[in-house]
């Protein structure tokens, strides 16, 4: 899809083509500041890329007429943080979207919610307010709120690295949980072990390109590129 993107005179991401197929896994893993970030919010629009295409099946989302809410409404996104509504229910947080920008009726998004929170291990928190959640439950919420859109895609950007080490493991279960389940994910991680466990394809950043990409045996065991064998010696 050739994308690039360059904030002023800095150049971020550098004509980058990829694709992920349906239901695959992909992780994006590399050094701080290689692009990875903003790769994933050019793929959901949250920034705009200077050149290039983003197709979402038959869509092209980067067209000068393309309805960018329509088209946000088919992509899940996850952050580092969670961006709760600390005044809302569990529930409310979840429901919101629902019955504000899809124009679901209230019984129906409570039903939609409290099955999604039923996945992510929630289901006797729906009252509670997020602030007497543990990080990871919180996090949990918000895989919740974005799979109750029902989205054809879920992005996944950093999603636990806000969180203490003890409360990683649930929200990695739950993401082990869709991947194995068939979502189609692109997942920026520093979570070796969850990208050589669950990813289809694992791809290598640096300095804004994709330096390689194949499957985590062949990135973890037999990686071609210097800067990658160099990367995972320092996080392995």
């Amino acid at each position: 899809m050739g994308l690039s993107k360059s904030y002023g005179a800095t150049p971020v991401l550098h004509d980058i083509s990829l694709d992920v197929q349906r239901a695959e896994t992909l992780c994006l893993i590399g050094p701080s500041g290689s692009g990875k970030s903003t790769l994933l919010k050019c793929l959901n629009l949250l920034e705009t890329p200077n050149s290039g295409e983003i197709w979402l099946g038959e869509t092209c989302l980067t067209a000068p007429h393309a309805d960018v809410d329509a088209a946000r409404s088919r992509i899940g996104m996850v952050f580092q943080h969670f961006n709760l509504f600390p005044h809302m229910s569990v529930e409310r947080n979840v429901t919101l979207a629902l019955t504000s920008v899809k124009g679901m009726g209230r019984e129906q998004a409570r039903a939609l919610a409290r099955r999604h929170l039923d996945e992510v291990g929630l289901a006797a928190f729906v009252d509670q307010r997020p602030s007497r959640l543990s990080g990871g439950q919180q996090q949990r919420v918000a895989i919740a709120r974005a799979l109750a859109m029902e989205p054809e895609v879920m992005l996944f950007d950093e999603a636990t690295s806000a969180l203490d080490p003890e409360l990683v493991k649930d929200v990695l279960a739950v993401m082990r949980d869709l991947a194995s389940g068939g979502m189609t994910m692109a997942v920026v991680t520093h979570e070796m072990g969850f990208a050589r466990e669950a990813a289809d394809r694992v791809a290598f950043m640096c300095d804004g390109r994709i330096a390689e990409i194949d499957t985590p045996d062949r990135i973890f065991e037999r990686a071609d590129h210097p800067r990658l064998r160099q990367f995972l010696s320092q996080v392995l």
